[in-house]
């Protein structure tokens, strides 16, 4: 459940990229960023506005919506031109949750990848944000003082069978974090973070076959529980406000502590029971 409605983004302006539909990480983030005061514009592919649900959301909730591929620079330009326009003035904020693996999608496994597949999986889930980064920083989108966050994977760290060549893409896409957040933060004070989220029922998540069962072993691993979107969203808010003014440059993990646990009781129980039934069977 989310925190009660406040106002700690009154005033500010803030661009989404990726919204597909209600379950879309990015959906939450920009109707929470809403509901604390800020105005957004909204964007994502022009095939992800055909196929998804995103225009009629964003009529519904009196939101403009700007066609851009978040890979190509002049699509990028012109978003950033418009998106000012329409808000009246410079980003205060923007999020990136752009992700897409085809190796992933057509279940080719990370030891037979495609490679044009491979290069297409890096432009999309990395060097978008460094694209987006770069294009804002010549054209001054980003106000003094403003925060950018993308959405990553504890995958970009550790090995998760099936998770193929997206690993490889949230390693990068936190080195891009780390890298233009220093010179972002040295010419304009712009704070570039990357929230790494459990696993979550989006369309994205159920690319990956293993992902419904991944999520009820992650949750019993959880000290907290995982976080559901609304928990993004929340943090999200969070780095775009004024509050975190001095946190750039960071990976910060919102999963419960499912990061930092080995083992956990009840996850113990579940061993220890399914290891008595398998000796009962076998007996």
């Amino acid at each position: 459940m989310a925190v009660q409605n406040c106002n700690i983004l009154q005033g500010k302006r803030g661009l989404v990229f990726g919204a597909l539909d209600e379950r879309s990480l990015a959906w939450h983030v920009a109707t929470r960023c809403v509901e604390c005061g800020a105005d957004i514009v909204l964007t994502n592919t022009p095939q992800a506005l055909q196929l998804g649900a995103l225009p009629q959301l964003a009529q519904q909730a009196g939101l403009t919506v700007i066609p851009c591929d978040a890979t190509v620079v002049a699509d990028i330009r012109h978003l950033l031109a418009e998106a000012q326009t329409v808000l009246g003035g410079p980003m205060d904020f923007v999020l990136h949750s752009v992700a897409q693996s085809l190796n992933l999608r057509r279940h080719r496994t990370y030891e037979k990848v495609n490679y044009d597949y491979f290069l297409k999986t890096l432009d999309i889930s990395a060097l978008s944000l460094h694209k987006i980064l770069q294009t804002a920083l010549e054209m001054n989108a980003i106000r003094d003082g403003g925060s950018v966050v993308t959405l990553t994977y504890l995958a970009s760290e550790r090995y998760l069978y099936g998770y193929n060549d997206m690993a490889d893409a949230k390693a990068m896409l936190e080195s891009v974090v780390r890298q233009m957040g220093a010179i972002y933060g040295t010419a304009h004070g712009v704070r570039v973070n990357a929230v790494s989220q459990s696993a979550t029922n989006t369309k994205a998540g159920t690319q990956w076959d293993e992902q419904a069962c991944f999520a009820r072993y992650v949750d019993d691993l959880s000290p907290l529980g995982s976080a559901d979107a609304d928990a993004c969203a929340d943090l999200c808010v969070s780095l775009f406000s004024d509050l975190t003014r001095k946190v750039t440059m960071q990976t910060i993990y919102n999963d419960g502590g499912f990061s930092r646990t080995m083992l956990t009781g009840r996850l113990m129980s579940e061993f220890r029971n399914a290891i008595d039934n398998k000796n009962d069977i076998t007996q």
